[in-house]
This record gives structure tokens, C-alpha cells and sequence, in this order.
């Protein structure tokens, strides 16, 4: 595969996503609700390479490869928003609804601008490993890197999955309203989803590194560190843990802040 081919790939999803996510919005404004955004993330990015697999061509052991682990991905990350989030929208949609609303402006049109369109070009530049990897025909046969790429990729989903499933079970006891989740996997890291989910993308860009070409598709992982790890993920959710939970100062003073490490006391 050349750098052509990949461009218009990348330029038809490109256009597919902004598709989808003008009709995701057209729905929320319909029912209300923005946070069906976040349920729809990761099924949008399953759905690109879907769509590559079957517009352009490739090497079909790593098709394979990919398109299982995409589409799992997708299935554990969207059902588990979709649970998180049942009975109403998301509390964070809401208070931006009141915001935006109260200031005299148009929610509609800010969230088409700021959330789904925004959204959408996130997710396209996070989907570029997987266009890459779906359709890059060389090598013909999996090397060292996918495998690596797929042992990554499960240990992100252990992350994930587990870090999701005891922060669940943690918050509906009642008598933990208020405190700090700080057992199991949440003992090791403050945040053992948000690493899971680093280990998941770098894994994608371990696989599609077969071919050295991939490597302009390095936007793909470092977005996810950015977001997950920068002012807008990791950090605007210590911030609010600190103001809403007396216990975090001490929990975050002797946990790591991303990578899994044994506590310091």
C-alpha cells in the first residue's frame, strides 16, 4: 500500500463519520439526550474499519485481527456507557446544557459544533491506525509486532474491563458515597481504565507498525495519551475528585498517577 491509497481511505471515512455524527446529533436533539455521543464512540470507530475492510483491500490475517479486537473493543466500551448512563442524560451533558442555555445561547448548534462534530474528528484521527492496519497489504504474514500488539491489547482490556467493573460495585454501595475508591486494581493506579485504555491504542499501532510506513499513524496513539493523560481527561477528573472528596489528597499521595506501581505506604 502506498500513501495514496491510505489518504483516500482516511479522506471517505473522514467523510463517513461526519455523516454518522450529524445524524447521532439530529437523534439527540430529538430525545434530549447528548450523552449518547459517548455510547456511540467506540462503536463509530469499529464501524471505520468495518468500512475500510470492505472498501479497500489488505492482508487478511491482520484484517482479521484487527476487526476482532476493534469490534470486542467497541462492545465492552459502548454497553458499558450505555449501562452507566441508563435513565437519563449524563450529569455532565446536563449541567452543559444548563450552561450553554442560561448565557442565551442555542444548545442545538453548540453541540454540533463542540461535541459532535468535535468528537468526530477525534475519532477520525484515532481511527487512522485502524485504516492503516485493515489496509495495508504488506507484509503478507504477521510478524513479531501484532502479537506483541495483541498482548498489549489484552492487557488493556483486563485494565479496562476490571478497573470499570470494581469502580461499579464500589459505587453502589451506598456507604462509599463520598469516599475514594482505592482496592483492587485502583490500589495500583488512580486510574486503571484510563491505562487500559493507553494499552488498547498502542497495541492498534503495535499491529499496523508491521508495516514501517504506519508510522505517520503515531497521531492515533498520542491522541489517546493526550486525551487521556492531559488537563481534559486525567486531570480535569483529579481536579474535581479533590474538591468533591476530602480522602483524594491522601490517595493520590501514595498511588500512581497512571502507571500501575505498587502504593508508597
Amino acid at each position: 500500500m502506498i500513501y495514496a491509497e491510505f489518504f483516500q481511505l482516511a479522506l471517505a471515512n473522514l467523510a463517513l463519520i461526519a455523516i454518522m455524527m450529524t445524524g447521532l446529533w439530529a437523534l439527540s436533539v430529538a430525545i434530549g439526550d447528548s450523552s449518547i455521543a459517548d455510547i456511540f464512540w467506540g462503536f463509530g470507530l469499529a464501524i471505520t474499519a468495518w468500512f475500510t475492510w470492505a472498501i479497500g483491500d489488505g492482508v487478511a490475517a491482520r484484517q482479521e485481527l484487527v476487526l476482532t479486537l476493534i469490534t470486542l473493543w467497541a462492545l465492552r466500551i459502548g454497553i458499558y456507557i450505555g449501562w452507566r448512563n441508563h435513565g437519563g442524560e449524563d450529569p455532565r451533558y446536563a449541567h452543559l446544557r444548563r450552561y450553554v442555555t442560561e448565557r442565551g445561547k442555542n444548545y442545538n448548534v453548540h453541540s454540533l459544533i463542540h461535541i459532535y462534530l468535535q468528537q468526530g474528528f477525534f475519532m477520525w484521527l484515532v481511527s487512522l491506525v485502524l485504516i492503516f492496519a485493515v489496509s495495508s497489504d504488506t507484509p503478507t504474514s504477521l510478524g513479531i509486532l501484532p502479537w506483541l500488539g495483541l498482548g498489549l491489547w489484552c492487557v488493556g482490556m483486563f485494565f479496562e474491563t476490571v478497573g470499570d467493573w470494581q469502580l461499579s460495585r464500589f459505587r453502589a454501595d451506598p456507604d462509599n458515597v463520598g469516599r475514594v475508591m482505592d482496592k483492587g486494581l485502583w490500589r495500583y493506579t488512580r486510574h486503571p481504565n484510563y491505562f487500559g485504555e493507553a494499552c488498547v491504542w498502542v497495541g492498534f499501532f503495535l499491529i499496523a507498525m508491521e508495516n514501517p510506513l504506519a508510522i505517520i499513524t503515531v497521531v492515533s496513539p498520542a491522541m489517546m495519551l493526550w486525551v487521556l493523560m492531559g488537563p481534559m481527561g486525567k486531570g480535569l477528573l483529579e481536579r474535581r475528585m479533590a474538591k468533591k472528596r476530602p480522602e483524594f489528597a491522601e490517595y493520590a499521595s501514595r498511588t500512581s498517577g497512571f502507571f500501575p506501581l505498587p502504593p508508597k505506604f
